[in-house]
């Protein structure tokens, strides 16, 4: 089948949860299916990534991002119903772009990744599948409670427009792809008889199940986050703040080692001989080998949990919240620790760098349930048979 695939982000290299899911299905649908890819940049320097996607893609095109606070953006979000989100991807090049594009090739599929950039889609009868990584007015909406009141307002309306034309283009497409079960629900809460999949995210098992963990000298907490995301920045504060303080009263050795790219300047603060900071580690795999576990205080909705699957397939025990670990199969006691208060994530993670036997546990049934239900192949198998259902005939 022909495809048309378009995506916020170029799916390369793999510094995200987006790039990681979008590059690995690629990669394991190339040989079914010649895909062209259209992407948003936002520096010029990424267009030298394009021969690694390359590989897999027929062709890919590139278009520049305004800034997020650009003029144009605020113009856009201020004075049109579009929300501030669908402002930043709203671009006149990129819809004549996929005009000429369609008018030109008979494609078979348009797969969108993500509802925002569906509006640079012009009016046509190819069939459009939606994927949707996070529900992404529930995002918004969470992170509303936590600002003043006067701008919580203001945020709450930006909100309000999210949901419209997230809901709108859900209605749109012909299917639309969720994560899990859990954003499943909503969706078709939301709107009934909406015709919702489930293609959840996966993990390199090939790569991750080489890892061999190291033996540290002092008990070493590992959070992993991207922190341009909300989630993140919120459950590092967490963690520092409120559980960290209760592990290191019982084990005054703990060390937390806080591993994200884009930490801000109050996360950079939380640095100290207890507490260390990396912004740019090259290799996650080595972060995952040097740690004794992965304690992930998840309270914000949406995110594409990757680093709890990716520290399962590791072999590293997990702590999290039932935020965190929403959407996957994982069993509280059997895969993984469940735990919602700082007062409980703090004894879980204390139980498991105390016990050995309860570590090694969680260990092995966490890389397998990795193994049977997230790996890649069997993933990109359920996405090509929604290609076959709805692309044109």
């Amino acid at each position: 089948m022909k495809i048309l695939m378009l995506t916020p982000y170029l799916p390369y290299p793999l510094l995200s949860g987006g790039q990681i899911r979008t590059y690995n299905l690629l990669k394991n649908l190339a040989k079914k299916h010649e895909i062209t890819l259209f992407s948003f940049i936002r520096a010029d320097e990424e267009n030298a990534y394009k021969k690694e996607l390359l590989k897999f893609c027929r062709r890919v095109e590139t278009f520049k991002r305004r800034p997020a606070w650009s003029l144009v953006n605020i113009l856009l979000a201020g004075l049109t119903p579009f929300p501030f989100l669908v402002s930043i991807y709203y671009s006149r090049t990129l819809r004549h772009a996929i005009e000429e594009e369609l008018n030109k090739n008979d494609y078979h599929l348009i797969h969108s990744e993500t509802f925002y950039v569906m509006p640079n889609i012009p009016k046509t009868n190819v069939p459009i599948l939606l994927v949707e990584q996070t529900i992404e007015f529930l995002v918004y909406q969470h992170f509303t409670k936590t600002v003043f009141l006067p701008l919580r307002l203001l945020l709450s309306l930006d909100v309000g427009k999210i949901k419209f034309w997230e809901k709108f283009y859900w209605k749109r497409a012909k299917k639309v792809v969720a994560m899990s079960e859990a954003d499943k629900d909503v969706m078709e809460d939301e709107v009934p008889h909406l015709d919702v999949d489930i293609v959840p995210n996966g993990v390199d098992t090939e790569e991750f199940f080489k890892i061999r963990r190291a033996s540290s000298s002092r008990p070493t907490i590992l959070f992993v986050g991207n922190f341009k995301w909300l989630q993140n920045r919120e459950s590092v504060s967490i963690l520092v703040k409120e559980v960290f303080p209760q592990i290191t009263a019982k084990l005054p050795d703990a060390k937390l080692w806080i591993v994200g790219r884009y930490p801000t300047e109050d996360i950079k603060q939380y640095e100290s001989p207890q507490v260390k900071i990396s912004a740019n580690v090259n290799d996650i795999k080595l972060a995952y080998a040097n740690s004794d576990l992965l304690l992930a205080p998840i309270y914000g909705p949406g995110g594409t949990r990757y680093k709890i699957l990716e520290a399962m397939a590791s072999g590293l025990p997990v702590v999290t919240t039932s935020r965190g670990i929403e959407g996957l199969i994982a069993k509280d006691g059997k895969d993984v620790l469940v735990k919602d208060d700082p007062q409980s994530l703090a004894q879980s993670t204390i139980e498991l760098l105390t016990n050995q036997k309860l570590a090694e546990r969680l260990s092995q049934n966490g890389k397998k349930l990795v193994a049977t239900g997230y790996n890649w192949k069997s993933i990109s198998q359920k996405l090509n048979d929604l290609y076959l259902e709805v692309g044109k005939k």
